[in-house]
């Protein structure tokens, strides 16, 4: 299902939220850099990427830097980093390294929720952030949803950590902090509407209540977590789903603390029905 739009108009324009979309399309388009081919498995990424991306073992790690390997040619590329045995291989080996300008480990957990991996990875992520962040943007005024959306993102990236403490392998996205806005968005408006494109051989165009779009929103993301942790430690498929599941949790748990007040929109429309 894609979402296109929901019934509850705000009363004040979504400045965070558009802000949040300018500066994520902007380090896509801008930052990111040239590709490179990382691993065996033919994983695109960029240097910046590597760079600034969430690298798991560099956070539970601290001090132990990483570099790119070439073991084979120079067409793919390999993440080592100090401390792993991949890393001693390398330079027992004589496998030519190079160095990365990577920033301290925690600010990586702020710059990977501004990079994307692909043009849908971008395109999806912005159109969820557009059509239900500005709902929250307005029940939690500007500051406090800011506070939020990047908790959210911190809180996505603890758990996807948390999965596979020794991963080498950068995260990106605001999928995590985005979970968060529609974690929130579930618990305060369930009964609003959203019109969504639906794939069922043909296409539909449907509107559907939103704790229901967002409940198999957060199935379909639990369930691959799940397998990704029985499976694959925790890595796999190039999608960080835990990073979803607990920004979607830490949404549900946290937006009490963040409301000042639900949409009066929304509560005109329950009165209606």
């Amino acid at each position: 299902m894609i979402p296109l739009r929901d019934n509850i108009p705000t009363g004040r324009f979504p400045v965070v939220t558009l802000i949040l979309i300018a500066i994520n399309v902007f380090v896509f388009l801008f930052l990111q850099g040239p590709s490179l081919t990382l691993g065996g498995d033919d994983q695109v990424e960029t240097k910046p990427v590597v760079e600034y991306g969430v690298v798991p073992y560099r956070v539970t790690h601290p001090g132990e830097d990483c570099e790119l390997a070439y073991p084979d040619d120079a067409s793919k590329q390999e993440l080592v980093c100090e401390g792993t045995k991949e890393y001693t291989t390398a330079k027992q080996d004589n496998v030519p390294v190079e160095s990365l300008d990577e920033p301290p480990a925690w600010v990586t957990l702020f710059t990977s929720m501004f990079m994307h991996g692909g043009w849908f990875h971008i395109a999806f992520n912005m159109l969820f952030l557009w059509i239900f962040g500005n709902n929250i943007e307005e029940a939690m005024g500007r500051i406090r949803y800011l506070a939020f959306y990047l908790l959210g993102g911190l809180a996505a990236s603890g758990l996807q950590i948390l999965a596979n403490t020794s991963s080498t392998v950068p995260a990106i996205g605001a999928s995590g902090a985005i979970a968060a806005v529609l974690g929130a968005y579930a618990l305060l408006y369930p009964r609003a509407r959203v019109l969504s494109l639906i794939f069922l051989g043909l296409i539909f165009l449907v509107e559907v209540p939103a704790l229901i779009l967002l409940g198999i929103w957060f199935l379909l993301q639990f369930l691959p977590a799940v397998g990704q942790f029985a499976f694959t430690d925790g890595d796999g498929g190039g999608v960080a789903y835990f990073a979803h599941v607990g920004g979607f949790i830490f949404g549900l748990a946290a937006v009490k603390l963040f409301v000042r007040h639900r949409s009066e929109s929304y509560d005109k429309l329950l009165r209606s029905e």
